[in-house]
């Protein structure tokens, strides 16, 4: 029952997302004596016989900028993620470590810490 119900839930937002335009002619249809009596700019205007069409337009305006807004925010949040599925096994090799002792060194090291290197004289 309550899957049911949101399944009729989300068909009628969506539906009334995508119609706005449809609810905004219906309603202009069915209300244009009121609109163009009352809401119209242009009433005080008859030679231009607007009829209510100046509110319509308003409207429509209104709608696509609210359309445009939405779309802007929905594409600030949209992020895509990047998902590892599968294990992955990463293999790195490591150096292999050699401990050397000095007696091994081909060449032999001062054992006067005081000692500097000075360039032989020629």
């Amino acid at each position: 029952m309550f899957r049911a119900l949101t399944a009729y839930l989300l068909i009628v937002t969506v539906l009334t997302a995508n119609l706005s335009r449809c609810f905004l002619f219906a309603g202009f249809s069915l209300n244009q004596k009121y609109i163009a009596a009352k809401l119209c700019e242009n009433r005080d205007k008859p030679v231009l016989n607007c009829k209510g069409k100046c509110y319509l337009a308003k409207k429509i305006k209104q709608a696509e900028e609210k359309e445009k807004n939405q779309e802007r925010q929905s594409q600030k949040n949209n992020f895509q993620e990047a998902l590892i599925t599968r294990k992955v096994n990463l293999i790195v090799p490591v150096p292999q470590i050699v401990h050397t002792s000095f007696s091994d060194l081909p060449f032999s090291l001062s054992n006067r810490s005081s000692d500097f290197f000075q360039p032989p004289r020629v």
